[in-house]
């Protein structure tokens, strides 16, 4: 499995980003895949997450309406597009495949990770 992030980059706050992830190794349109992030001297945290079809979606509260999860089956890349950015969104982004085709907002349904893409919102 190899999930590769990129997109990541400084945005000015109310600015917007788009991340994307490339999978290889597995069947991608298979399973759940989601968003996390991490903070400087704070744990992972679920950030969105999306079912093998795209039909279901989770959000986690802060980022609502703000971002939006969606992936290309037929290119095996998930993505994440983040508008009216903050700058509590400054974090490593990792993206991470799911143990099954079922959406889930909880870190241990998740057991390859990509090596992370950073984002910086800052003015």
């Amino acid at each position: 499995v190899q999930l590769v992030e990129s997109g990541g980059g400084l945005a000015q706050p109310g600015g917007s980003l788009r991340l994307s992830c490339a999978a290889s190794g597995f069947t991608f349109s298979r399973y759940a895949m989601g968003w996390f992030r991490q903070a400087p001297g704070k744990e992972r945290e679920f950030v969105a997450t999306i079912r093998w079809s795209g039909a279901i979606t989770y959000y986690t509260d802060s980022v609502k309406g703000r971002f939006t999860i969606s992936r290309d089956n037929a290119k095996n890349t998930l993505y994440l597009q983040m508008n009216s950015l903050k700058p509590e969104d400054t974090a490593l982004y990792y993206c991470a495949k799911g143990v099954s085709d079922s959406a889930s907002t909880r870190i241990h349904n998740y057991n390859d990770w990509g090596q992370g893409t950073q984002v910086t919102v800052s003015s």
